[in-house]
């Protein structure tokens, strides 16, 4: 009987400690559970609610900010073409021996400019492939870009050499002067013209190149009028590949690069031909139309329905976002 007592009397005194142990912690959740209870401060579950409240504006947000975008897109598209059409209406420049090549090319570029000289076919390199539709019919070819040399003892020519965009050439063209560069490289590498036993190469006398004559007994050369207009480098999208000067690959227009390719400055100067007196009968190359220089892929009128479409979209999904949080409203 009085052990039945100890234990009880033990058990008690445990359980008496234990709970007087865990006052404290009673005490921390009740205040815990006022102070949720507390009307005045927001749960977590009510700031998550208005953070989903404000992501369904965010599509018309961004919406309406790329409408903006396009305003301003136009804004400077307006300006580039009207700078471009008052430079081409200038006098155009003459390119003689007077003239002095160290302006800068930004000050040069879509000024129009006369210049005379002789196209070294030799060292032209062709850009392609450029696609041209005639009534319906798109044919491929290339643009041909062949530096223009001085003329000497000439004074209306040019006093250095110029890298002349010629205008849009058929692809055979291109393939003709491949054969022809293959042949002149052949005839380089063949034996000397005479032979170690004392004879002569019939080829080499046949495919010899001409000896070099001194300036002052250079045949007269009739030089060529060229009418352009100054340009830059092209910038390629990523989907254009990078050009290949060791395999004559060129899949768009790099000044520097074309320019050491044909033993020229990589300051040298790049014109596109605009001339406009083609002779139908000989109408290759093909110079570039002067209208093109004042269009854009992506003209003001584009940017504006551009506007217009963002601005729609943007109103629309903003409507669809108030309709929704009615709805969630009419629910509580």
């Amino acid at each position: 009987m009085l052990s039945h007592l100890r234990r009880a009397a033990t058990y008690g005194g445990a359980t008496s400690d234990h709970l007087l142990a865990l006052r404290p912690f009673s005490s921390v959740a009740a205040v815990s559970s006022v102070s949720n209870s507390d009307p005045s401060l927001p749960s977590s579950s009510e700031s998550q609610r208005k953070a989903s409240r404000w992501l369904l504006f965010l599509p018309g947000a961004i919406a309406f900010g790329l409408g903006t975008w396009q305003i301003i897109r136009r804004e400077e598209k307006i300006k580039m073409l009207e700078y471009r059409e008052k430079r081409l209406q200038m006098e155009p420049l003459q390119f003689n021996s007077t003239y002095s090549s160290n302006e800068e090319l930004n000050s040069l570029e879509f000024r129009k400019v006369a210049c005379k000289g002789y196209f070294d076919d030799r060292k032209s390199i062709y850009v392609g492939p450029r696609s041209r539709s005639i009534s319906g019919v798109t044919e491929n070819g290339h643009f041909i870009i062949t530096p223009l040399m001085p003329v000497p003892n000439c004074p209306d020519s040019v006093s250095f050499p110029i890298l002349v965009n010629r205008g849009w050439v058929p692809r055979s063209w291109k393939d003709k002067f491949l054969e022809a560069s293959q042949d002149e490289n052949l005839a380089d590498s063949l034996p000397s013209s005479s032979h170690t036993d004392g004879t002569t190469s019939w080829w080499r006398l046949w495919s010899k190149k001409p000896p070099v004559i001194p300036e002052d007994q250079v045949p007269s050369v009739t030089p060529i009028e060229v009418v352009g207009v100054v340009r830059g480098s092209e910038k390629p999208s990523i989907f254009v590949p990078a050009n290949d000067p060791k395999s004559s690959q060129w899949f768009y227009v790099d000044v520097p690069a074309i320019a050491r390719t044909c033993g020229l400055p990589e300051n040298t100067i790049y014109v596109e031909d605009i001339n406009e007196n083609v002779n139908p009968s000989n109408p290759y190359p093909l110079p570039k139309d002067v209208n093109t220089l004042i269009r854009s892929s992506v003209m003001p009128r584009d940017h504006l329905n551009y506007t217009l479409t963002w601005y729609s979209l943007s109103a629309a999904v903003t409507f669809m976002a108030f309709k929704r949080l009615k709805q969630k409203s009419k629910r509580r």
